[in-house]
């Protein structure tokens, strides 16, 4: 076998036991493991080189920043939740929150501040809809249907201050260097955010079904029958009875975070721009939210100790207990990482460049896309198929004439259709939980409009092909 070939059996070991297992972390370490032998075909030289691959990732300076955010940001929510941050926005919405449309219109504004994370979305706006549940003339399942096309795909398109921005640079730069790229990563994330057709075309059927479609069934009809209006206390414990009102205590580290963020990244390239937006594109934009998130921890800190009730060792623990529910991540990102070195180590790019100039240009896109979204269906993270298919796509547009932007635009709407539309995602089983439905009720419901915006990404990539 030519060592070409050798260089796609990690992805061939990967895809497969993914999807069997239904989860993505099994499948990246046996890929990993299969290209350490590969490339040290010995009992222990192999499991060493596994572990040199794994290290070398951990050591990088980037892949560090990002998992300092990425920890650090999980541990800024940890103290929101048990200062009574999100419990007290819910209720003081709840409160003011008194017809349908008001309810709609809170759904989506409260994206400018809720935008960090899907779950961080779902926790602050599920329960409000569900107290509201009797108020607005909708099924349960199309109210889930509506919070969740403003969770991940909006959240996909925002470049600054979420958790999602860095890992999304992150697997476009180490995909990059496989094939010796050397445009800034993060500029190219911000070219394929009008790409990303999937999330477009899902938020646009969300928006219809709030504004323009007419449910037969509302939400009384949903609900068990003498079911308590303050449920919703009980449907997440960041929003239990016993934590304290304080919506300030949410809202004010949103606009640190945001705040920051934007005036650190302006700060970073000041220096080597003519002007205030030219700043924007010099700096280094990863360094920029690393150190505007670290101020945001510090300052809100100090708010919350000014406050009674809180502690520093209570404040010490919530952040380490926030910060640890996002090590599964940091160890997804490290096997991705070391996955992607070893691939290319054994000349994936080089593999692809001789044996794909036989499919035609235009069709690269849409099959790419495609082929993504069956595997982020099966494997139900968003997360897995980009570090999958990032190398894939971005060595696919290195020897072809497809668009850089538009061919990573597409392996993000892949794994976008994955998280809104898999039974196996985290959105779909943390949105049915809070509202109390089925799960597999609720995918068989959201399955239809997913596919049609699926239909229509597809069509679009096609279509969009033949112009880049």
């Amino acid at each position: 076998m030519e060592a070409g070939w050798l260089s796609i059996l990690p992805f061939l070991v990967v895809i497969p036991i993914a999807i069997f297992t239904k989860q993505v972390l099994p499948g990246l370490i046996a890929g990993l493991l299969v290209g350490a032998y590969i490339r040290t075909p010995e009992l222990i030289g192999g499991v060493q080189t596994f572990l040199n691959y794994v290290v070398q990732a951990l050591v990088d300076e980037n892949n560090i920043k990002i998992i300092v955010f990425l920890y650090a940001f999980s541990g800024l929510v940890g103290m929101i939740k048990v200062t009574g941050g999100i419990k007290g926005f819910v209720e003081k919405a709840a409160e003011k929150i008194t017809t349908k449309k008001q309810a709609l219109i809170l759904t989506y504004v409260s994206t400018i501040g809720t935008f960090s994370a899907p779950t961080f979305r779902f926790v602050t706006i599920t329960p409000i809809m569900k107290a509201l549940l009797r108020k607005v003339e909708m099924s349960t399942k199309e109210l889930g249907f509506v919070i969740e096309t403003t969770a991940t795909p909006v959240i996909v398109l925002i470049p600054v201050a979420t958790a999602f921005v860095g890992y999304m640079v992150s697997v476009i730069q180490i995909s990059l260097q496989n094939v010796g790229g050397t445009v800034d990563p993060y500029s190219l994330f911000l070219q394929s955010i009008p790409f990303n057709f999937f999330a477009f075309t899902i938020i646009a059927v969300g928006i219809y079904l709030s504004f323009f479609h007419h449910s037969k069934s509302n939400g009384s009809a949903d609900m068990e029958q003498g079911q308590d209006e303050e449920d919703w206390h009980e449907c997440h414990p960041v929003v239990s009875r016993e934590l304290p009102d304080k919506p300030l205590n949410l809202l004010v580290p949103i606009f640190l975070v945001i705040s920051l963020t934007l005036f650190f990244t302006w700060w970073d390239g000041n220096e080597q721009a003519d002007n205030f937006f030219e700043a924007f594109i010099q700096a280094d934009v990863l360094q920029a939210m690393v150190i505007a998130l670290i101020v945001t921890v510090f300052l809100s800190l100090v708010f919350f100790l000014f406050q009674k009730g809180f502690t520093l060792s209570g404040m010490i623990e919530s952040f380490i207990i926030g910060g640890n529910e996002l090590m599964s991540v940091i160890v997804l990102l490290s096997v991705v990482w070391g996955l992607s070195s070893v691939t290319d180590d054994l000349g994936f790019s080089a593999f692809v460049t001789a044996h794909t100039d036989w499919i035609p240009a235009p069709f690269i896109t849409p099959l790419l896309f495609v082929f993504g979204a069956a595997i982020s269906y099966f494997i139900g993270s968003a997360w897995g198929t980009w570090g999958i298919l990032m190398p894939l796509g971005i060595s696919l547009s290195a020897v072809t004439d497809v668009s850089l932007p538009v061919i990573i635009g597409a392996v993000f709407a892949s794994g976008s259709f994955g998280a809104f539309a898999s039974p196996l995602s985290d959105d779909t089983n943390t949105i049915a939980k809070i509202l109390g439905i089925p799960v597999m009720d609720y995918v068989r419901f959201k399955l239809k409009p997913a596919l049609i915006a699926a239909i229509i990404t597809t069509a679009a990539y096609t279509g969009v092909s033949f112009l880049f």
